[in-house]
């Protein structure tokens, strides 16, 4: 009769992993289309984060896409010259480290 439990558990656990792994996977995606709206890698000079705030200095400001931007969850974008400051909540710590580890 125990054995029925454990078999349960065992269920639930793997259930559990395949839907962290797919979280990560979908962040992963989001991140890369992110760098994307930004104009890519390599229209990105430089990346600051303040609580939940994502700053971002670019080469040619002109070619983000904002709104694409706003679409993946930005509650806010302000531009000030060739800076776009986001307000993307606690995802912006991890969007700067991912963009670091690209260049």
């Amino acid at each position: 009769m125990h054995i029925e439990y454990i078999i349960i558990l065992i269920i639930l656990f793997v259930i559990l992993l395949a839907i962290l792994k797919a979280g990560k996977k979908d962040a992963h995606l989001q991140l890369n289309k992110l760098v994307e709206y930004l104009g890519g890698k390599d229209n990105i000079i430089a990346t600051e984060t303040n609580l939940s705030r994502f700053k971002v200095t670019l080469k040619d400001i002109s070619i983000v896409d904002k709104e694409a931007i706003q679409k993946l969850g930005a509650k806010g974008i302000v531009e000030i010259d060739n800076q776009l400051k986001i307000v993307l909540g606690p995802e912006s710590k991890q969007l700067k480290k991912y963009i670091d580890d690209l260049k």
